[in-house]
């Protein structure tokens, strides 16, 4: 075991020390800041205490909205929820059938599919963004869940690692099961999906945060408050021109939109470090 001086153990907790204020900094002023009152936050220097304005500040945002939104951020929060889920799901069940197509299906150009799909992740997403636009608009899709999940479901990210963890998968397994008189999909859903829960769990994690913050694309498609998603509402609650900010509203919605995210990583840790460290097989 190598040794480790008294010094190198203090400078490495100072960094981890220095790394976790430099982080839990702004969040600590966020949190504050949606306690207190609009007096409070404007002045100068703001308290860097709690205020007494918590229920009252957290009830006006997620019931009324503010001045400059009509929608209530619990509207908002069901809308990024929704949309989140969403895209999480259906890249995850898209990603997972197209590698399994790709690996346990014979047909021609097999490995140029592949490519193609994998070559799309060098495309960023403004490229694509006019035209897909034009298609849900044609289609009829805007202020729709429908317009807002159907164009980001497709992730050749999540292809390309469900068809390398396939590949790690004995072929044994496929031919028992082809013994046993197991088809394709009774083949995927009872031996594949088991083995890549952990791998589905990882992905969905971060698939969701992905989803959630999403900020480009529902601005663009939606122009009903309703269908508002929760980033688009923060940014629409920061007034301009001479319009006053209730910052102490935008702060509380700034804390209630991390919490999902939040909830989702702690509550899927677990399972979320052993999909990207272990193959679970």
């Amino acid at each position: 075991m190598i040794g480790r001086s008294p010094w190198m153990s203090f400078l490495t907790y100072l960094v981890l020390v220095l790394g976790v204020c430099l982080i839990g900094l702004p969040l600590w002023v966020t949190l504050v800041a949606s306690t207190q009152s609009m007096d409070q936050v404007t002045s100068a220097p703001m308290s860097l205490l709690p205020g007494r304005h918590l229920l009252e500040n957290y009830s006006t945002v997620l019931t009324g909205g503010s001045h400059d939104l009509a929608a209530p951020v619990a509207r908002m929060m069901m809308v990024s929820a929704l949309m989140a889920l969403g895209i999480a799901l259906g890249k995850i069940m898209i990603s997972l059938l197209s590698a399994f197509a790709l690996i346990y299906f014979r047909f021609p150009l097999r490995n140029f599919f592949f490519w193609m799909i994998f070559v799309t992740l060098m495309l960023p997403v403004e490229v694509r963004i006019m035209p897909t636009y034009k298609v849900m608009s044609d289609l009829h899709l805007l202020n729709t869940y429908t317009g807002l999940i159907l164009p980001l479901i497709a992730s050749a990210t999540a292809t390309f690692l469900f068809r390398q963890f396939f590949m790690t998968v004995p072929d044994e397994l496929a031919e028992a099961a082809k013994l046993d008189g197991a088809g394709p999909l009774r083949f995927f859903w009872s031996i594949l999906l088991p083995l890549a829960r952990t791998n589905i769990a990882a992905m969905f994690v971060i698939l969701f945060v992905y989803g959630w913050n999403q900020y480009l694309w529902p601005l663009l498609i939606t122009t009903d408050e309703n269908m508002y998603s929760i980033v688009i509402g923060i940014k629409r609650m920061i007034a301009s021109g001479d319009a006053a900010t209730e910052w102490h509203l935008v702060m509380a919605t700034a804390v209630l939109a991390m919490v999902p995210p939040v909830m989702v990583v702690v509550l899927m840790q677990k399972w979320f470090v052993k999909g990207l460290v272990d193959s679970d097989k």
